[in-house]
C-alpha cells in the first residue's frame, strides 16, 4: 500500500511539474542561408534579384529584416545611394508589354510610368533582394548585412549572413552578339567568299536607350548610309525591320535608332513567311568598296545579328576586315 501511495505522489508530481513547464511553439533554425551568399549587381540593371532564404525547416510563417548594410572592407555603413530614391521609368503594376500590339511609343507609355523608388527591395517574407535600373547610382564596392530571422518560436540575428558586390556592366551583360558573315556578288548574283564582319559594341553611357550602328571597312572608315552606301538587300531584313517605336535615322557616319525598351531587338523578326531571327542584311555597293583579293567590281553582302541586353546608348561597330571603302 506504501509503494502505490509514493507512486502516486511521484505521478502527481510529474504532472505538476509539466503543467508548470513552458512549451515552446515551433522550430527556429541556427543555419537560415542563401545557397550562394553573395550576390553580383551589375549597375542599371533592370531587375537583379538574389536567391530567396532557405529557412532550413524552421516553422512557418517567418520574417526577416536586413540590418546593418556595411562596406565589407571598412565596416562603414553602406553609402546614402543605396536608400535615396531615385526616378525610374518602369511598367504600371498588372501591366504587361505585348510586342505584337504595342508598337507605338504611345501604346508604350500607356503602360509605363516614373516611379520614384531606391535602387532595391528587400522582401522580408521571402528574404530576396531585388535590385532595379536605379541601381546605376550605386557606387562600386563590396557590401555585407545581417540579417535577423523571426517566427512563433521566436528571433535570431545572424551576422555576415550575405553579401553583395555593385560592379560595372560586362560586355557580357549588355551585349550579345548572334550571328556575323559576308559575301561578295557581282551583277549577275553570283556571290564569292569573304571575311565575316566583326560586330562589337561600345556602351558610352548608362542613359537613354539608343543604338549608333556603324558598318565600317578595315581601317575604320565608316560607310555613308544616307548617301547610298549601305542599302538594302532584296526583301530581307535590315536594322530598321528590328525597330519598333521610332524611325532609323541616317547620317553620313551612321544609322541611329531609339529603341525605348530593352532588350532590343525584343523578339526575332518573322514576315509571315520566314522567321529571321535578330538577322540584319545590307549591301554596299560595288562602286563603293573593293574586297581584298577580288578588287573593286564586287558587292559586299554583309549579314550580323545582335541584341543589347540593358537600356543605355551603344555605338554597335560591323567591321569589314578585307574591305576597302572606295570614294567614287
Amino acid at each position: 500500500m506504501k509503494i502505490t501511495k509514493y507512486l502516486a505522489l511521484f505521478s502527481g508530481s510529474l504532472l505538476l511539474f509539466s503543467a508548470c513547464e513552458k512549451i515552446e511553439k515551433g522550430f527556429l533554425s541556427d543555419s537560415p542561408r542563401y545557397v550562394n551568399g553573395t550576390i553580383v549587381v551589375p549597375r542599371g540593371g533592370i531587375y537583379v534579384a538574389s536567391e530567396k532564404i532557405n529557412a532550413d525547416g524552421s516553422t512557418p510563417p517567418y520574417t526577416f529584416k536586413l540590418l546593418n548594410l556595411r562596406d565589407k572592407d571598412t565596416g562603414q555603413p553602406a553609402p546614402a545611394e543605396f536608400f535615396n530614391s531615385y526616378d525610374v521609368l518602369m511598367f504600371k503594376s498588372g501591366q504587361v508589354f505585348d510586342a505584337a500590339k504595342d508598337t507605338t511609343v504611345e501604346l508604350l507609355n500607356a503602360k509605363r510610368e516614373t516611379v520614384n523608388t531606391p535602387p532595391f527591395v528587400f522582401n522580408e517574407a521571402s528574404g530576396q533582394l531585388v535590385f532595379n535600373r536605379a541601381s546605376a547610382n550605386l557606387p562600386l564596392g563590396n557590401f555585407v548585412f545581417d540579417v535577423e530571422m523571426s517566427n512563433p518560436r521566436g528571433k535570431k540575428l545572424f551576422n555576415d549572413f550575405g553579401q553583395v558586390n555593385i560592379v560595372d556592366p560586362t560586355l557580357a551583360d549588355f551585349f550579345q552578339v548572334t550571328y556575323q558573315a559576308a559575301t561578295g556578288s557581282n551583277a549577275s548574283e553570283t556571290f564569292f567568299t569573304t571575311s565575316a564582319p566583326q560586330v562589337t559594341c561600345e556602351r558610352i553611357s548608362a542613359e537613354g536607350a539608343r543604338v549608333i550602328l556603324k558598318i565600317v571597312d578595315k581601317t575604320g572608315k565608316p560607310f555613308n548610309p544616307s548617301q547610298g552606301e549601305v542599302i538594302r538587300r532584296g526583301d530581307r531584313p535590315t536594322f530598321e525591320s528590328h525597330v519598333k517605336f521610332n524611325p532609323v535615322v541616317n547620317t553620313d557616319t551612321a544609322m541611329i535608332c531609339d529603341f525605348e525598351v530593352s532588350p532590343f531587338p525584343l523578339t526575332g523578326f518573322n514576315d509571315g513567311v520566314t522567321d529571321w531571327g535578330y538577322l540584319i542584311y545590307y549591301r554596299i555597293p560595288s562602286r563603293f568598296a573593293s574586297i581584298d583579293n577580288y578588287g573593286p567590281g564586287l558587292n559586299v553582302n554583309p549579314v550580323f545579328g545582335f541584341r543589347v541586353l540593358m537600356e543605355g546608348t551603344y555605338i554597335v561597330t560591323v567591321r569589314l576586315p578585307t574591305v576597302t571603302r572606295l570614294t567614287p
